[in-house]
């Protein structure tokens, strides 16, 4: 602290918060974080580059090459109607991740910004807000889901609409949480008195500050996306043929058991528990990493 005149000092200056080298560097360091993202990396490469290096028809059956096994020509046989399981695999997976990523984003944005309001508004809004996502996660969001998939004709884009729309219940919980803690801060409570209203504080003081939360929430919003879009397709309401994806994969394989076609069911069983779990490994190195920094 400065002395500025014999009466007058220098306000102390507001405490720097860590830098993001900081949390990074605390997230390199967790093995798990940085394999699950590795994982990922590995995944989305694949599933976006691989279809132009491993160049295989997928749009036009070819019967007389159907449950081929594994083998010259084609490393993960063919499915039941010809198609080469690997090109297969890695064009579901463009369609998995694709709806993942954004019906995590999408539910994350929708719950962070619902929260933040019933937080920073108080009273009877909140009560209004937070009773209707008590309402909603009384329902299973899988059965909404199913109903609006018979409502409507599903593709990639409306899949990711409507997972997003039926995932945001809990991202609001947790900001709304968040929100609470923040307002009660000396900052907020001074713009606060100025006048700044709800929706000011929201967007420019608690949304910016509770950046960690939500980087960690998308992570496991991603996650469930997946597995629901999973769910969806194994029952037969995913995106039509001749897109695919790997809840449709597997479900089309496990009509084949009875006569061992193993390369059917395995190959998107296992990318599905694979980056399911890679992808909760990232969020649980996250959230460690900004749980670490303390106090902001």
């Amino acid at each position: 602290m400065s002395v500025v005149g014999p009466l007058l000092t220098a306000p102390p200056e507001p405490a720097e918060a860590p830098p993001s080298s900081t949390v990074l560097a605390r997230f390199r360091a967790d093995r798990p974080a940085v394999a699950g993202a590795l994982v990922l990396l590995l995944a989305a490469l694949g599933c976006w580059l691989g279809p132009l290096l491993y160049h295989t028809d997928q749009v036009h059956t070819a019967l007389w090459l159907a449950r081929l096994s594994p083998g010259a020509g084609h490393p993960l046989g063919t499915d039941d109607l010809g198609y080469d399981v690997l090109g297969r695999l890695l064009a579901a997976g463009r369609t998995s991740l694709l709806i993942g990523v954004l019906a995590g984003l999408l539910g994350t944005a929708i719950g962070a910004v619902w929260g933040a309001l019933a937080g920073c508004a108080g009273g009877w809004v909140d009560t209004v807000l937070m009773r209707v996502v008590d309402t909603g996660v009384a329902v299973p969001a899988l059965f909404l889901l199913l109903v609006a998939a018979t409502l409507v004709t599903p593709s990639v884009g409306v899949l990711a609409v409507l997972i997003g729309c039926v995932s945001w219940l809990v991202p609001a919980r947790l900001m709304r949480a968040e929100t609470v803690t923040l307002r009660e801060r000396d900052y907020v409570r001074a713009i606060s008195v100025i006048g700044a209203g709800p929706l000011r504080v929201a967007f420019r003081h608690i949304l910016p500050n509770a950046i960690g939360t939500l980087l960690v929430n998308v992570t496991f919003q991603i996650a469930d996306a997946i597995l629901l879009v999973s769910y969806v397709s194994f029952l037969g309401l995913g995106v039509p043929a001749p897109t695919t994806d790997w809840g449709a994969m597997l479900s089309k394989g496990l009509t084949y058991t009875y006569d061992g076609a193993w390369w059917l069911i395995l190959p998107p069983g296992i990318a599905i528990v694979v980056v399911v779990c890679a992808v909760n490994f990232v969020g649980d190195g996250l959230r460690a990493a900004f749980a670490a920094r303390g106090p902001r």
